[in-house]
């Protein structure tokens, strides 16, 4: 099975009490169980975020079944996912180019060893 990666970047409001809140929602299994199967299910065989000062970073790996336009059709007419995505958008912010409540925009590789 081949993996493909995507890698996307985000800000969370520059608040410490309000990252720390974010943080721990992310802690391991602390992130609500119909949130992680929708990304198992999705063909996301592994997520990992990052965070320096208030910028994030993820990085996904995914199989040959995942389709970035139907997760965000599934995420769309899911509404447990909906109600996630509600809350952390308490956390997050756009990042200052992104188009208008466009969250996770996909980084551009710039280099590869």
């Amino acid at each position: 099975m081949s993996t493909k990666r995507y890698c996307y970047s985000c800000d969370l409001k520059n608040d410490s009490k309000l990252i720390a809140e974010y943080k721990a929602y992310h802690a391991a299994g602390n992130a609500w169980p119909e949130i992680t199967k929708s990304i198992k299910d999705a063909g996301i065989v592994d997520m990992q975020i990052y965070l320096t000062g208030n910028r994030m970073f993820m990085i996904m790996e995914v199989d040959e079944t995942f389709d970035p336009v139907k997760k965000a059709e599934l995420d769309a007419i899911n509404p447990k996912v909906q109600e996630w995505e509600n809350l952390m958008w308490n956390y997050q912010q756009e990042l200052p180019w992104a188009k208008d409540g466009e969250k996770w925009i996909p980084l551009e590789k710039v280099f590869q060893l």
